[in-house]
């Protein structure tokens, strides 16, 4: 792997089998993602950003080809593995913010904590991202108590809580209007540039696509250009 790629695929193949016929979702894919680089994946639905996004999170195998995430090679790695690097390396944010509602949002935060097996509690810096995420005097609320733009931030702080080499962001403003879609994408821009986090968002929005430093323009299973 290229020292400065931390994400890389090539002729990355997944094939889904749907009865008694196969489909493909992903047909060759090379993709290369330096670390701390902001990455938007753009393309309409069923062109296999989906796929891409899931693979590269360890939540799926490839069918054929290699990705290697952060120095290891996913396409050889073991169910146990991919958990280990689901809890040690990526994290996620989706469109749905999936919070548990019975837990305030501190509590959800720390959740993320527990099932990493972290330690110490964060840092300085952590308090610091909370702040920038406007959510630090919000903490003892729950998520019923909590915006749409609120809970969005809740989920991104419990993302990045245990510092993960990679943040996988899955139309992170679809269920937002377009005032906390701006906040919530100023806020991954502003993560991106203060603590170098490395970003790889999908999104079916050209606005949104652009605070990404390049964009990658999918159809059908292929990557058709990188902007």
């Amino acid at each position: 792997m290229n020292d400065g790629n931390i994400i890389q695929t090539t002729d990355l193949r997944k094939i889904y089998r749907v009865g008694k016929v196969d489909v493909p979702a992903l047909r060759g894919v090379d993709l290369a993602v330096k670390r701390g680089e902001f990455l938007s994946i753009i393309g309409p639905s069923g062109s296999g950003k989906s796929t891409l996004f899931h693979i590269i999170g360890g939540l799926t195998p490839p069918t054929s080809g290699q990705v290697t995430v952060s120095g290891e090679n996913l396409a050889a790695m073991s169910d146990a593995d991919r958990t280990r690097l689901r809890k040690q390396t990526v994290a996620f944010v989706f469109q749905k913010f999936n919070l548990l509602p019975n837990l305030t949002a501190r509590d959800n935060i720390e959740v993320a904590r527990f099932i990493s097996g972290a330690g110490a509690k964060p840092g300085r810096d952590f308090e610091e991202v909370l702040e920038a995420l406007g959510i630090a005097n919000r903490l003892d609320h729950k998520p019923n108590a909590l915006s749409g733009g609120e809970q969005q931030r809740v989920a991104i702080a419990r993302a990045i809580v245990n510092h993960p080499a990679i943040l996988l962001a899955d139309e992170p403003t679809g269920n937002l209007d377009t005032e906390n879609s701006k906040a919530v994408l100023e806020i991954l821009r502003t993560l991106n540039e203060r603590l170098g986090q490395t970003i790889l968002m999908i999104t079916h929005n050209p606005e949104a696509a652009a605070y990404g430093h390049h964009t990658v323009h999918m159809r059908d299973g292929r990557i058709i250009e990188r902007t």
